[in-house]
């Protein structure tokens, strides 16, 4: 198994290396517009029963909202593999249990006590699993905002160390299921309980003269600490770069063209908790509060050597509300996101589990707490287990199945709760925002239809709402697996627009 990015001489990513999402609409054309269920029908087999889809396999089902009439399905019970539209799942587990309301805090907690301007003891940041720290628009200024509470509360001297604590989270910092290849990648990340900036850092390498070394620039400055750079500029680009899972140094080895461009990489932080550490003391400095002792981490398994629990809160920050979180996560597609939120929903489960003397738990990461979790209120909705299986909440994993009808149960229960249309908002809008911005464009389900979408390898999914041109309101869920794309065959997202947009032209009863 491979866990290298390789830039080649064509300049296409290889190996663990994806680029950024990108909707391809379908070319401009008429939708047909149908008035009878028969001829729904008719015109989605013609989308699906094409021969390039011969060996793939397809499961849909569109349930009418207001009659709970089926007017579509094929294959509406079979396991299929969701990939990012199982974040939906987490949202509906994350909403019950949270709320819609909900903030999450990030702390800084005195670890001893203060006496005249000097905390005698550890200073910790508490990460309590914000993954929207330092990103635009939301607490952008999260280590000033800090920094100026603590001096008010007249800190101004920490005779100790900075802990950077992300073990509000157990478990692993990686979903279970996720590919150990795509584990550098942006979309990859950690789940740390302390993110900052998306725990995302952007590589630029860049020629210098012919021979040299080529020059390597990290946004954020400092992000990457252990960096082995062997590139050397030459005539060809074959730039590659190595993390082994579980190692915070990058091997970066190959060469660059001296006429190249500079080539950009997205890469996960190896370490979020001690680069936000870093953040943290410089912000401090600022606000001229002096740290005798160094920047140190603690992570989930290691035995806590400072108990949060004993300290006193000096100073918090707090998340925007869990439906901003969510719409955020869900527009984007926003693995971080969700598998942050999935966990700490997990952390609440296991103190109320504590609380309630539950004997036979034994010990369970965050994220088993919360799919545990998540599968008691899906059998409580009327989703059992051999329809839907989650093992964690990203849709990153391959061992991630459900059933369209199961999505489609789903989705009537997102709609019948109080934050339903405020669900509904949060989901990518055809033709408008999200993953959907460049899809569906001039057609009838532009600006009607909200949906997640689904996409890694062999996988195209969408599932969500749509009125139709009779005032219809649906709920669908459209899964392909196991399809592989021929070099000169169009996308089969085409295709999954094709059967929306017929939806949405629908003249006919729901």
């Amino acid at each position: 198994m491979r866990y290298l990015f390789r830039l080649g001489a064509t300049c296409t990513l290889i190996g663990a290396v994806m680029t950024m999402p990108t909707g391809i609409a379908a070319p401009p054309s008429a939708v047909v517009s149908t008035a009878t269920q028969q001829q729904l029908a008719s015109e989605i087999d013609t989308q699906i029963d094409q021969p390039r889809f011969a060996s793939a396999r397809w499961g849909i089902s569109v349930v009418s909202l207001d009659s709970g009439h089926t007017l579509y399905a094929r294959d509406a019970d079979r396991l299929l593999q969701p990939a990012s539209t199982a974040k939906l799942y987490t949202a509906a587990f994350v909403l019950d249990t949270l709320g819609p309301d909900y903030r999450i805090p990030t702390q800084l907690v005195a670890i001893g006590p203060i006496e005249h301007g000097r905390l005698n003891g550890s200073l910790m940041l508490r990460g309590m699993g914000d993954p929207t720290l330092d990103t635009p628009g939301t607490n952008s200024d999260w280590a000033d905002q800090l920094a100026t509470q603590l001096a008010a509360n007249g800190v101004h001297e920490v005779h100790g160390d900075l802990v950077a604590d992300d073990s509000y989270f157990e478990g692993p910092p990686i979903g279970s299921g996720w590919e150990a290849r795509d584990l550098q990648s942006w979309f990859a990340v950690p789940a740390s309980a302390l993110s900052v900036q998306e725990n995302v850092v952007d590589l630029t390498v860049s020629p210098t003269g012919m021979g040299g070394t080529a020059s390597l620039t990290f946004d954020p400055r400092g992000s990457m600490p252990h960096v082995i750079n062997r590139i050397v500029t030459g005539t060809r680009n074959d730039i590659n770069l190595y993390r082994a899972p579980g190692d915070s140094t990058l091997y970066a080895f190959g060469t660059i063209a001296q006429r190249s461009e500079p080539q950009n990489f997205k890469l996960a932080i190896a370490d979020p908790a001690w680069f936000a550490g870093t953040l943290l003391r410089e912000a401090l400095s600022r606000h001229s509060i002096r740290v005798d002792g160094t920047v140190r981490v603690q992570h989930w398994p290691q035995q806590s050597a400072v108990d949060p629990d004993k300290g006193t809160v000096v100073a918090q920050v707090l998340s925007p509300p869990v439906m901003e979180v969510l719409s955020r996560g869900l527009k984007r597609s926003q693995n971080l996101y969700l598998q942050n939120l999935l966990q700490i929903a997990g952390v609440k489960q296991k103190a109320a589990a504590e609380q309630a003397g539950d004997p036979d738990a034994g010990f369970l990461s965050s994220e088993a707490w919360g799919t545990r979790a998540m599968h008691e209120l899906l059998n409580h909705i009327g989703i059992s287990p051999d329809t839907a299986q989650m093992e964690e909440g990203a849709g990153l994993s391959r061992q991630d199945l459900a059933t369209p009808n199961a999505m489609v149960r789903l989705l009537t229960y997102l709609a019948s709760q109080p934050y339903g249309a405020d669900l509904r908002d949060a989901l990518p809008n055809a033709g408008v925002d999200g993953t959907l911005e460049f899809r569906m464009r001039d057609t009838p389900a532009m600006g009607n239809v909200h949906a997640k979408t689904g996409s890694m390898t062999y996988v195209r999914c969408m599932v969500g709402y749509v009125t139709t041109a009779s005032g219809a309101h649906l709920a669908f869920a459209i899964m392909l697996n196991n399809y592989v794309q021929d070099a000169d065959e169009p996308s089969p997202s085409r295709n999954l627009d094709a059967i929306v947009e017929l939806l949405a032209a629908y003249q006919g009863h729901g």
